[in-house]
């Protein structure tokens, strides 16, 4: 697995082009996946908790998805943010959707993050692919969730969530900004690098963080309050034992036994890790070592 987390270019704010956001955003997606090992998702290990996926599933349909980002970030380049963009993502991340659930024979491997990163990436785009600074990135990408624009029909298992459970999932944390990105997962991801950890451990505690922290809608739908609480319960104690240590790499074991036994896989949590590897790798040199 290729973990460097170099920024794309080497300036303090550069330029990308729509081909350019749209391959990161592959590739946040692919370094997502070959993550490993991943509490009860699909890694290089195998398939988690999940009976309907497992690692090449995953790494095609990103690949699949790089067309849906390219037309993202074009449209976000040429249309000014309102109303019209939005709706215009919204009619783009359909067609990404579809094409990945051609490609992947119905199975459901990317739909929040074709929310999450396609935001992100038009987000990035709007400035004219200008990566500056992580919390403006996420800013953009809010004010554009926050526009009004035509309902899908699609149902998903993060509106049945919010139905039941009052969860927002995806579509809150990008209505917000992505806090759990910014305020979460980055200075996780950061911190762990600045102490010395691989990059492996360092993506792992941003994931582990996440899933002490976020109301994942995947863990509500398949175990519901209790694998969420046991979940987020089990990922403090890894924190607390420090990834990458022994201590660490048991809690890491037990929580992987429990979401495992009940079921249940934190989806939307490696959802927003891609989200969270995609901003790093954007953003600028001051904003990677300076401000985390």
């Amino acid at each position: 697995m290729n973990n460097t987390r170099a920024p794309i270019r080497s300036s303090a704010t550069y330029l990308l082009s729509a081909l350019e956001l749209a391959d990161a955003a592959v590739w946040a997606l692919r370094e997502e996946a070959l993550l490993t090992p991943k509490p009860a998702l699909v890694d290089r290990r195998g398939s988690g908790a999940h009976r309907d996926m497992d690692l090449p599933l995953l790494l095609r349909s990103a690949i699949v998805l790089k067309p849906m980002f390219v037309r993202v970030a074009e449209a976000a380049m040429k249309l000014p943010p309102g109303t019209p963009l939005r709706e215009r993502l919204g009619r783009i991340g359909r067609d990404g959707e579809a094409a990945m659930l051609a490609a992947t024979g119905g199975v459901n491997t990317h739909r929040g993050a074709i929310w999450s990163l396609g935001l992100l990436c038009a987000a990035a785009a709007s400035a004219g692919g200008a990566c500056d600074d992580a919390a403006a990135i996420c800013e953009r990408a809010g004010r554009l969730a926050r526009l009004p624009a035509c309902a899908s029909a699609t149902s998903s298992h993060g509106n049945a969530a919010f139905l039941r459970h009052g969860a927002r999932g995806a579509r809150g944390e990008a209505e917000d900004g992505f806090p759990h990105v910014h305020d979460v997962a980055l200075p996780a991801l950061r911190s762990a690098r600045r102490c010395g950890s691989s990059e492996s451990d360092a993506r792992l505690q941003a994931l582990i963080a996440l899933i002490a922290r976020v109301d994942d809608t995947c863990l509500l739908h398949r175990g519901g309050r209790e694998a969420l609480g046991a979940a987020q319960r089990r990922a403090r104690a890894v924190l607390d034992a420090g990834v990458g240590t022994v201590r660490g790499t048991a809690a890491l074991h037990d929580l992987e036994r429990e979401l495992l036994e009940r079921n249940a896989s934190p989806g939307g949590c490696a959802d927003l890790l891609a989200a969270t590897l995609y901003i790093d790798r954007l953003a600028a040199e001051d904003e990677i070592h300076g401000n985390a």
